[in-house]
């Protein structure tokens, strides 16, 4: 499985997720930190979910984190986010 599938599929099961975009933005970084051969090292992620609804950014950030734990500590180097609930679009 793809790094991008696993992030997908740990979102989707801890956050359920009403819309999720995850691009690969490793090519933009070719040559600096933390950049690997192949990608999936820079990831931008848009999700909107209901479990945001009354959260402050940090909290919507570490309810992201703990759904990916090791992900980001071993495989993900950078991982921009805008996190939204419902009618924050």
């Amino acid at each position: 499985m793809s790094v991008a599938q696993e992030i997908r599929t740990r979102l989707q099961a801890a956050l359920t997720p009403i819309e999720l975009e995850i691009i690969d933005q490793s090519d933009e970084h070719r040559g600096h930190a933390g950049w690997r051969e192949g990608g999936e090292t820079h990831f931008h992620m848009r999700l909107v979910s209901d479990v945001f609804t009354d959260l402050s950014r940090i909290e919507r950030q570490r309810a992201v984190h703990k759904a990916l734990g090791d992900l980001l500590e071993a495989t993900v180097h950078a991982l921009s986010m805008d996190l939204r609930a419902p009618g924050e679009v």
